[in-house]
């Protein structure tokens, strides 16, 4: 208790000179305090908070004056003020004391009173005057949560106020688990979960619901259900299972097609995860070690509403068993854990993972990033693509330690995580293929060109030549610097998106179609209106990973078998020899229409723009990165080229929109001379200003921008 200042001093390691007098008075508080613990009546607690309170913390005035009527004298001491400071009195004089020197300027939570305590909880440096040592006892609070003594009323009621922004509640303190009266059921998806008050604010002992994440499992779940589809049934892994929302969906719409295995290493997470189980009409099954002593396919709906729930560490649940489909999602980076992942992860099985540690991937903390994921990476333009390459980089080089090569399925960055779903290609020629697309990209700072750097070990003299820019010789000092290691590959396999388009659009996961709408543009880059919705009979035209992927509607020649070599070499050779019918690999990077916008134009809108970039004879689309990025693969030159041509002045209040006529000798597809632009410029202005006012300002501005540029 806090009444007892040597246990407290000594727990807390503090070493503190107290007078003789005061160690007196503090021997007879301990005295006076073991009798006191004895009586029931004394603390007016409820089981909401089962952690013992001080005793400066109480719901009603009469509870502190209970606390003095335990001296058979007439005088009562006040049990929040040592002797010193305020002697035994009457109990009409001690009933005004706790009234106006502690209940009034007491601070309020839930019920409780959180009064002034001014007993020697909190030790104060004392001060040297002379040879006397003068030791202050200060007044303070004692918090209801976290047990923290704050010194000013105001800043009590600011702590408070923070742990109730966050959600904290007493059981982060407390090893008692919360009663079930306080849990919230959630429900997503037709899956219902029981969550703690505080589920948005991930803490030690509490199980995190994040209900900004609901897209990240729409997502997961989307290619979960188009493996399933592919081979049933399958073994799949929540590594970081919190609340077990994930692995309930899982369960619960994919029935027998897949045995899932939630796992956690939190006790209390795990007893939540089996609640919900039972909230769903799951069983659960608990031991991991268990064999499954040769059990076959066909008694897979015997277990269909079977979840196994485990209580390790993420890493050994990998290292013990092999799964078809792992899923890693903690809090922060995963890169601890891919090296487990890759381990057992069988052949043509998915690895997914969640990473949401974006202040170092998003670049505000480039030496995390650089510990983390052993990348150097600068804030630019493109920052999200970059973060996505960046972990599936890493993703690589931790496949091809365990000699597997990977296929990116799906690569999503968007403001709160960063989602990365691969294919494992078990082999070392698949792992040398996925090694050699990690490269260094060469990035330009002026105009933020960007191009990845060639393959091969030799040097070269002048590395700036591979940028298209001329910036190197035109601006003084080092104009670019050198990213990476990042993964040069695409991001996106069409195929894969349009099938989990159809899962999506088959459970009705409304968030994530537009997305996937997105993605499938991308990946092909396409423009939106030439986008078609798939259909089942066009699946068994998809290519993955070298191999045909089983569909309904493929041929027995098609077929995936598992587990057999022979077969996987005969498909192999067979898509291989159709590489030439698929579209080609979507261009790296996108460019943002505002950044390279020019000053006193108008730009075209940017479906538009979209529209003059493809009959200029480039590919192009929009891009998930960002609402005003778009994917082409023209270079910068020609990009800015377009824009200008069908940009429009901004004086000019009356001009529909349309392109800027430029001299006959100047084509798009030719970088336009800062001395033309203004040539043309000055010649529009002279018809409307006669003066030449005008056209001098916009000579200057031009001149000013293409300095600053």
């Amino acid at each position: 208790d806090g009444l007892v200042v040597s246990e407290n001093m000594k727990s807390k390691n503090i070493d503190v000179k107290i007078p003789e007098s005061e160690l007196e008075a503090e021997d007879r508080g301990a005295e006076e305090e073991r009798p006191r613990e004895s009586d029931s009546n004394i603390l007016d607690l409820s089981s909401d908070y089962p952690r013992d309170k001080h005793i400066s913390i109480q719901r009603h005035l009469a509870d502190l004056e209970k606390l003095a009527d335990l001296r058979e004298d007439e005088r009562k001491p006040c049990p929040l003020c040592p002797e010193e400071k305020f002697k035994a009195c009457y109990s009409h004089k001690l009933h005004r004391h706790l009234q106006n020197l502690h209940w009034k300027v007491s601070v309020e939570f839930e019920g409780y009173r959180m009064c002034i305590c001014h007993l020697p909880c909190r030790p104060v440096k004392p001060n040297l005057v002379g040879d006397q040592t003068l030791s202050k006892m200060g007044a303070h609070y004692h918090c209801i949560i976290c047990s923290a003594t704050i010194v000013r009323r105001t800043d009590m009621i600011g702590h408070i106020n923070r742990h109730v922004n966050k959600g904290e509640t007493e059981s982060r303190f407390s090893t008692v688990r919360a009663p079930k009266s306080s849990y919230e059921v959630v429900k997503e998806s037709a899956t219902d979960v029981q969550v703690l008050p505080n589920h948005s604010t991930p803490q030690k002992t509490d199980s995190y619901f994040n209900p900004k994440m609901k897209l990240n499992r729409q997502l997961i779940f989307c290619a979960l259900a188009v493996l399933a589809g592919e081979r049933k049934p399958i073994e799949c892994l929540d590594a970081f299972g919190a609340t077990g929302i994930m692995g309930l969906q899982w369960a619960k719409h994919l029935r027998s097609s897949v045995k899932v295995t939630i796992n956690d290493c939190n006790e209390n997470s795990v007893t939540m995860i089996k609640e919900n189980c039972h909230l769903n009409k799951m069983k659960v099954k608990l031991n991991i070690r268990e064999e499954d002593n040769g059990e076959t396919v066909g008694n897979g709906e015997e277990n269909s509403d079977t979840i196994e729930v485990t209580k390790m560490d993420a890493n050994v649940v990998m290292h013990l068993r092999s799964f078809d489909f792992i899923h890693l999602d903690p809090f922060g980076t995963s890169v601890n854990y891919l090296d487990s992942a890759f381990r057992n992860v069988r052949n043509l099985g998915i690895v997914s993972l969640t990473s949401t540690d974006i202040s170092s991937l998003y670049a505000k903390a480039q030496h995390v990033a650089l510990r983390h994921y052993g990348c150097n990476i600068v804030r630019t333009e493109y920052y999200k693509e970059l973060a996505a390459r960046a972990v599936i980089a890493a993703v690589t080089r931790a496949a091809a330690r365990c000699n597997k090569g990977i296929e990116v399925l799906l690569a999503v960055a968007l403001e709160h995580f960063v989602l990365v779903v691969v294919r494992v290609l078990r082999g070392p020629t698949p792992a040398d293929d996925s090694a050699n697309k990690v490269r260094y990209l060469i990035h330009c700072q002026w105009c933020e060109e960007r191009v990845f750097q060639k393959e091969g070990n030799m040097v070269e003299e002048n590395p700036y030549q591979q940028l298209p820019c001329d910036c190197h010789g035109s601006m003084p000092g080092k104009t670019a610097v050198l990213l990476g290691p990042l993964w040069s590959g695409a991001l996106f396999n069409t195929g894969f998106l349009r099938r989990m388009l159809l899962e999506a659009v088959q459970y009705g996961l409304d968030e994530a179609q537009p997305l996937l709408k997105t993605l499938v543009c991308e990946s092909e880059c396409t423009a939106p209106k030439h986008f078609s919705t798939p259909s089942p009979g066009d699946e068994n035209k998809q290519e993955e990973c070298g191999v045909y992927i089983r569909t309904p509607n493929t041929s027995a020649e098609s077929y995936l078998v598992h587990g057999k070599r022979k077969s996987e070499e005969v498909l192999r050779g067979a898509a291989k020899r159709q590489r030439a019918e698929h579209s080609a690999e979507h261009p790296p990077f996108y460019y943002n229409i505002h950044r390279h916008s020019i000053k006193g134009m108008n730009m075209p809108k940017l479906n538009k723009f979209l529209n003059y970039l493809s009959e200029a004879g480039y590919r192009v689309s929009r891009t998930h990165f960002d609402p005003m990025g778009v994917r082409t693969n023209a270079p910068l030159a020609q990009f800015k080229t377009v824009l200008m041509k069908y940009s429009t002045p901004t004086y000019v209040g009356a001009q529909a929109e349309g392109p800027v006529h430029l001299p006959g000798e100047i084509q798009v597809g030719e970088e336009v001379p800062a001395a033309a632009v203004v040539k043309v410029k000055e010649a529009e202005l002279a018809e409307d200003d006669k003066s030449g006012v005008a056209a001098t300002v916009f000579t200057e501005s031009y001149a000013t921008h293409c300095a600053a540029e």
